[in-house]
């Protein structure tokens, strides 16, 4: 379940390079204006299929709100602007707050489906070697019981009957 990975930036120089992790976390801030490349790489290993979850997250540092203190209509004389101006602060506050424990808890959903659908997939695929395994197993039984009621019966018959053409009619028979 290894996988090598590189990101690079617009002019083509690689930032960060992990060779065969399992499974790994990174952040970078974009310095460079343009288009940003990451590779995921399993050509070490061409026999195993593998899924990969990556999750990219594009944060801005801009306001997700708007300020209310540029505004015309706010030029209120008096103390109750103020008064309205700080509670109209507290609630862009919370109302940012929220938003962010909102996206970190659709991050953490997210990441924690991708575990889920990993273990699924590790399951299905070890269900089906137990499958594999088990049917095997049944017809190796299966032939060992047949041979044994085989010479077990060639035991109690009379001696000149147990010529191999007996015990297995049609033997050889052309």
């Amino acid at each position: 379940m290894d996988i090598s990975f590189q990101l690079a930036d617009p002019v083509g120089r690689v930032i960060v390079a992990d060779y065969k992790k399992p499974e790994n976390a990174h952040r970078h801030t974009a310095t460079l204006n343009g288009d940003y490349r990451f590779c995921f790489d399993n050509s070490f290993s061409t026999f195993s299929q593998k899924t990969v979850f990556f999750d990219l997250m594009v944060e801005t540092e801009d306001a997700p709100y708007k300020d209310y203190d540029d505004d015309k209509e706010m030029e209120i004389a008096g103390n109750s602007a103020e008064t309205y101006m700080m509670k109209v602060k507290d609630i862009s506050e919370s109302v940012a707050r929220v938003k962010d424990h909102v996206s970190a808890a659709r991050r953490l959903q997210e990441l924690l489906s991708a575990h889920e659908a990993r273990d699924r997939n590790l399951a299905e695929e070890m269900c089906s070697r137990v499958m594999k395994w088990s049917l095997w197993q049944i017809a190796v039984m299966l032939i060992v019981g047949i041979t044994q009621v085989v010479f077990v019966k060639s035991l109690f018959q009379e001696p000149s009957s147990r010529s191999l053409k007996k015990l297995v009619p049609n033997f050889l028979s052309q």
